[in-house]
């Protein structure tokens, strides 16, 4: 499947895909969870971090879609990571 880049520059690849190297999948969303792949740089960063916190805190490390969920509204998700490109 092909590879699309959303208006944030962050890239929504078939969930069936792996990763390329250097990225990592999270699922975004409040109810209904969409995966993004995000280039792992992205973890050094403390706005993504915050994200990351949140994940934390409501999932510990039991996430339910089997990957990194992050439980933000997507706009938010995409707010946040516009700034790190």
């Amino acid at each position: 499947m092909g590879l699309s880049v959303s208006a944030a520059s962050t890239s929504k690849i078939a969930a069936s895909a792996a990763p390329p190297k250097g990225f990592l999948a999270v699922y975004v969303g409040e109810s209904q969870k969409r995966r993004y792949v995000v280039p792992i740089s992205y973890l050094s960063q403390p706005s993504f971090q915050a994200l990351l916190s949140k994940s934390e805190e409501e999932f510990g490390f039991d996430h339910p879609m089997g990957g990194l969920t992050i439980p933000c509204p997507e706009d938010a998700f995409i707010r946040v990571t516009s700034r790190l490109q």
